[in-house]
């Protein structure tokens, strides 16, 4: 299963919006470049935070594969004994 192309696009012109182009119409005043700095932070973190996400499940940390014997033993010494049939 591969990344698909739509939410990576939808979620980038997004987050490109809110750090790209709110920036631009913020109305002047004596914060708006502090304002400007927010919202282009805001855009590049939320977009950072929900791409490494999205990234981890093309991949998920799985825990090792173990052969049928050592489930077995691990099964018998847990004291949940699976009946062993070849």
């Amino acid at each position: 299963m591969g990344a698909a192309a739509l939410p990576l696009i939808l979620f980038t012109l997004f987050w490109g919006g809110v750090g790209g182009v709110l920036p631009i119409i913020v109305p002047k005043g004596p914060n708006r470049g502090i304002i400007q700095v927010i919202l282009m932070l805001t855009g590049v973190c939320c977009w950072l935070f929900w791409f490494c996400c999205y990234v981890a499940q093309m991949n998920p940390l799985i825990g090792p594969k173990l052969d049928r014997y050592t489930l077995l033993i691990m099964a018998r010494q847990w004291g949940d004994p699976i009946p062993y049939t070849p």
